[in-house]
């Protein structure tokens, strides 16, 4: 029997563009003969550098002999924390396999090829591939100044606009809209959309910056915010996120996600990691004296960047694929840029002290030779 899959399936799928995430250590080992991947270091996907969240792990080793027990699936007892500690109703959490998940369950609710999705050029780029998942057309709005442009953004909606995604802060860019900002583009959403603030990075923030997006779940409005626990718990490799949405967007999402989405090790140390409230103080500090270092280090460089709210900085470096390629080289990986249309740039996680010295000293190398040239 000849294979046949490429003509027995759907004709467009084999067109559909596919996530590249940060490319792991193990990899980049591999591919260049650099020897022990542990000697290498990734500033590639927004990592925590502190790694999980002490209570998080605690928890997992306590947890690892109940593995052969299938989890809960209405996520209860993480529920419940979430809503006391974010002051909702347990009705209004949807927990999900990683924010991605979320994302894509969102697709199946509301995207069809008749449907819209409105988003800014530079925001995170999952939105697009789900949108063209379900092959429903998307509005791409300039940014301004690397910032959404919420008035731009309220006029492309249309009649067949059913989702405005808005990352805050946003990746790559690292830069935020305000509430007063927020506020105002709400006043203009018509009924028939919904909007997904997507806020991956908000613990980073202190509480008197964050927007207050579950005002809006509170009114009972048309929006979904979603968080995850990989950046700032350090979770990432759990894949744990959830949405806060009204009661009937909630059950919407229900009906589409699969049964036990969230395994049992993700559920126990995510309800571990949301009381661990001096992982995070550390989190945060850590965060703002890497930005304050690689920042002063660039700026004696003359490289341009882009001021961050989040735990990473887009650098302009003149040709960020080459650069990526250099400082792979050099046991260093970043993120390229250039499929966000920002080829000139690379994206750099803020890492440990020792981390963030080890890049500025190899790219203040890579910038001085001629191998990273446009």
């Amino acid at each position: 029997m000849v294979n046949q899959l490429n003509h027995i399936a759907k004709k467009w799928v084999g067109g559909l563009a596919m996530y590249q995430p940060g490319k792991p250590m193990e990899e980049v080992a591999r591919e260049l003969g650099l020897g022990d991947p542990d000697t290498i270091i990734k500033l590639a996907s927004n990592e925590n550098s502190l790694g999980p969240s002490p209570r998080a792990v605690a928890a997992m080793r306590e947890h690892a002999a109940r593995m052969h027990i299938y989890p809960d699936g209405d996520n209860y007892r993480l529920r419940q924390a979430l809503a006391a500690k974010l002051g909702m109703d347990d009705s209004q959490l949807f927990i999900g396999h990683g924010s991605n998940e979320i994302i894509q369950l969102l697709g199946h609710v509301f995207l069809d090829p008749h449907t819209q999705v409105v988003v800014s050029d530079h925001a995170f780029i999952v939105y697009r591939l789900v949108a063209a998942l379900y092959q429903a057309p998307v509005t791409s709005v300039p940014m301004r100044d690397f910032r959404h442009d919420l008035p731009a953004m309220a006029r492309a909606i249309n009649d067949q606009t059913r989702l405005v995604f808005i990352s805050n802060p946003n990746n790559p860019t690292g830069t935020m809209v305000e509430d007063r900002e927020i506020r105002a583009f709400m006043k203009d959403v018509p009924d028939h959309v919904a909007v997904v603030f997507d806020e991956a990075y908000i613990e980073l923030l202190p509480d008197d910056r964050r927007p207050d997006t579950c005002a809006y779940v509170r009114e009972d409005r048309n929006v979904f915010v979603l968080r995850t626990f990989s950046k700032t718990y350090g979770l990432a490799g759990l894949r744990i996120g959830y949405a806060i949405a009204p009661r009937e967007g909630v059950n919407l999402l229900h009906r589409v996600r699969q049964p036990f989405n969230i395994n049992a090790m993700a559920q126990a140390a995510a309800l571990a990691a949301l009381s661990d409230d001096a992982f995070v103080a550390q989190t945060r500090e850590l965060i703002a004296e890497g930005l304050r270092r690689v920042g002063e280090a660039l700026d004696g460089m003359g490289l341009s960047y882009v001021p961050s709210v989040a735990n990473f900085l887009l650098v302009k470096v003149g040709n960020g694929r080459r650069v990526f390629e250099a400082l792979q080289q050099r046991r260093i990986i970043v993120r390229p840029v250039d499929v966000y249309d920002l080829p000139e740039y690379v994206r750099v996680t803020i890492g440990t002290p020792e981390e963030n010295e080890h890049l500025i000293a190899a790219l203040a190398e890579v910038m001085a030779g001629e191998e990273c040239r446009v």
